[in-house]
C-alpha cells in the first residue's frame, strides 16, 4: 500500500492496549456498509446465544422472518430462519452495501463471469432492493441498495410497526 489514510476516528475499536474499554453497545439506525445473515433453525435459541454468549442484543425483530443483533457500531448480524437438509440456505451470507444505479452493473458483470450465479434483484420489506450472487465457493453475496424513503410506502408502514422511524418522520406520524 503506497499511501496510508487514517480512518481510526471513524471505527468503534479503541486503540490497542491493556487498559483500552469496549465502545457501548450501539442503538441508533445507520446504513450498514456490511454485515452477515446467519441462517438458523431456532431464531429463539439463537437470538439466546449472540445476546447471552456473544454480548450483542437484539436491535429489533420481525416475528418469524429475522431478528437484528448487533454489539457495537457496524457489527450487525441478521438471524433468518432456514430449514435443514439439502435446500437448507447456505452457510456463508455476507452483505454489502451499494447504491441503486449499480446494482445492474454488478449483476450484469457477475452473469458476464458466471452465467446463472444471480437472482433476480428484488425489493424487501425493509426498503431496500436486492440482488444475490452465489460464489464459486457457495457464499451467498448479497448487494443491498437503499431505495428513497416514501414516508406512504408499505415499507415505511414495515418500519414503523417494528418502532423504525425513517428521516425526517416522527415515531407518533
Amino acid at each position: 500500500m503506497s499511501n496510508y489514510y487514517n480512518a481510526f476516528e471513524m471505527s468503534p475499536v479503541p486503540a490497542p492496549g491493556m487498559d483500552g474499554a469496549p465502545p457501548e453497545q450501539f442503538h441508533g439506525i445507520y446504513g450498514m456498509p456490511m454485515f452477515v445473515t446467519v441462517p438458523t433453525v431456532d431464531l429463539a435459541e439463537s437470538e439466546r446465544f449472540w445476546r447471552d454468549g456473544l454480548g450483542f442484543f437484539n436491535l429489533f425483530t420481525i416475528p418469524g422472518r429475522l431478528t437484528h443483533m448487533r454489539r457495537w457500531a457496524f457489527q450487525d448480524v441478521l438471524l433468518v430462519p432456514t430449514i435443514t437438509g439439502a435446500d437448507a440456505a447456505p452457510a456463508t451470507t455476507v452483505s454489502f452495501a451499494c447504491v441503486l444505479s449499480q446494482i445492474d452493473g454488478i449483476d450484469a458483470s457477475c452473469e458476464s463471469v458466471r452465467p446463472g450465479c444471480t437472482q433476480a434483484a428484488r425489493t424487501t420489506p425493509w426498503n431496500t432492493v436486492d440482488l444475490e450472487i452465489t460464489t464459486p465457493e457457495h457464499v451467498r453475496v448479497i448487494f443491498t441498495a437503499a431505495k428513497p424513503y416514501d414516508p406512504a410506502s408499505r415499507e415505511a408502514r414495515n418500519l414503523k410497526d417494528i418502532g423504525i422511524v425513517g428521516p425526517g418522520a416522527s415515531p407518533d406520524a
